[in-house]
């Protein structure tokens, strides 16, 4: 069994595209849990236009402390959000999507035949701009992430919308400790520690960039030198007080 977990958040313009892109990919027994943070514009209409059994709707509040923080707010949403759609995966193998992005034909069967000898997968991608013109057809030329847990925090290129893991991956995460950054980096980092982790070099997702994408990944980061080390050093004590409390 597949889940595909989707964070939403006012994201009508190519919600219904991706959703398709999804859909046509997952079996009868597959889901696609959606996480939506509070949607004021159509994205919770199109989701329940469906009408889809595999669809699960979520909905989920955002936390009010998370406003108060001046830097870097929205990864904390998108964090939050994340966790709540992971946390009903009941799949097998479980996939992370945006909502703004478009799969390729062949992501799930690559994904899984990779998944097979790997605990976490990493699929390239090629770049489009809000329109779907192609920029960038494979945008990695080798493997962005190492054997080694250190390296991975430091270079910090696991991508989210790009990644598929197993549920032993999936377990071991949860629950994400409080106030965590970026769900992804996480996930990679417990899977890097724990199992084993691919790179699938042929792109089998268009990555939409657009003005209102939270990540940076493939543009110069706004985040100055002192957040990113504050940032990996906290992520690094939450990662250890969390492997030290699953040995319990």
């Amino acid at each position: 069994m597949i889940s595909v977990c989707m964070a939403t958040y006012n994201g009508e313009q190519f919600l219904r595209g991706q959703i398709d892109s999804i859909l046509c990919q997952l079996g009868l027994e597959d889901e696609l849990i959606i996480s939506d943070d509070g949607s004021t514009d159509g994205t919770l209409e199109i989701i329940q236009s469906y009408n889809d059994k595999r669809i699960k709707l979520l909905h989920h509040e955002k936390k009010s402390e998370y406003a108060k923080i001046r830097y870097a707010r929205n990864f904390y949403y998108a964090t939050d959000n994340f966790e709540n759609a992971l946390k009903a995966a009941q799949g097998d193998y479980i996939f992370l999507a945006d909502q703004d992005d478009v799969w390729m034909d062949n992501r799930i069967p690559q994904m899984t035949d990779a998944l097979k000898d790997a605990s976490l997968v990493m699929s390239n991608f090629t770049t489009c701009d809000e329109n779907g013109q192609i920029q960038i057809y494979n945008f990695y030329k080798k493997s962005p992430f190492s054997s080694s847990t250190t390296l991975n925090l430091i270079k910090s290129k696991f991508i989210g919308c790009c990644m598929a893991f197993d549920r032993e991956t999936l377990v071991k995460a949860l629950p994400f400790p409080r106030k965590l950054l970026a769900h992804d980096l996480w996930i990679g980092l417990i899977a890097s520690s724990s199992g084993t982790c691919s790179f699938v070099k042929e792109a089998n997702i268009y990555y939409r960039r657009t003005g209102n994408n939270v990540s940076s990944t493939t543009k110069k980061s706004k985040n100055g030198f002192l957040f990113k080390l504050q940032y990996r050093i906290c992520i690094a004590l939450q990662l250890a007080i969390h492997c030290f409390l699953k040995s319990l």
